[in-house]
């Protein structure tokens, strides 16, 4: 599902393609993450496509100096699995891989991004050369049945000024991850983390932008998954 032509057509921060819909919500228990370096973005063929990535993050830090590179988790797909054979729960397995705010800003918000997509109606092979990172946004609804909706900054480095949910990004260094290991024994309490992350990082960042304590907040449940 996409945006309707008209509304993209207006404006192209409105388009959206919903790529997992969630309608009664998945509680943790039901939401698992593959990390891994075969998740994380392939460099593309073309050296000067790729060479505009550098270009393209020196003009926006010339914009805007505050602007900082970052890791981030990269999404690299997911999958969906039912928990036994009477196929009444489904769970929904995360690809992850790591990538960073340069790589997003130099391919998914480069004035060239469509020429980084493949052919393919695979998405995780039509954006194989882009940083894709995961982000997250929180529907925040409050005791008395409001919901919370802010406004971004004028000085950031996307959608300055836009109306948005309280988000961010999980974070990989918030658990300790700055590259990926080799170590094959220590990689399931690393994956039990990073499946942590994708619910502690939206708590996060409801508290940060709202200041609402984590005491006052119950996380329900992963409602969609969606690409902009």
């Amino acid at each position: 599902m996409a945006a309707t032509a008209s509304a993209s057509a207006a404006d192209p921060g409105t388009a959206f393609k919903l790529l997992l819909s969630c309608p009664a919500g998945l509680p943790r228990s039901r939401v698992s993450v593959k990390f891994g370096q075969s998740f994380d973005r392939i460099p593309h063929p073309d050296a000067a496509l790729e060479e505009s990535i550098s270009e393209i993050w020196n003009q926006r830090l010339q914009w805007n100096p505050s602007l900082y590179n970052g890791t981030k988790f990269r999404y690299g797909g997911h999958a969906v699995h039912y928990k036994d054979d009477s196929k009444k729960e489904y769970c929904v397995l995360l690809h992850l891989g790591l990538t960073d705010y340069r790589t997003f800003v130099g391919t998914n918000l480069n004035p060239l991004w469509e020429n980084f997509l493949v052919p393919s109606e695979d998405d995780s092979v039509r954006c194989q050369y882009m940083s894709n990172p995961l982000g997250n946004g929180a529907i925040v609804e409050t005791s008395d049945q409001k919901i919370i909706v802010l406004q971004r900054s004028h000085n950031v480095g996307e959608f300055p000024g836009y109306y948005v949910f309280p988000g961010g990004h999980s974070e990989p260094e918030e658990i300790g991850i700055v590259g990926h290991q080799t170590d094959e024994e220590n990689l399931a309490p690393l994956t039990e983390r990073v499946s942590q992350e994708m619910f502690d990082g939206i708590i996060r960042e409801v508290v940060e932008e709202t200041g609402v304590p984590a005491s006052s907040l119950i996380l329900s449940s992963l409602e969609f998954l969606a690409e902009k």
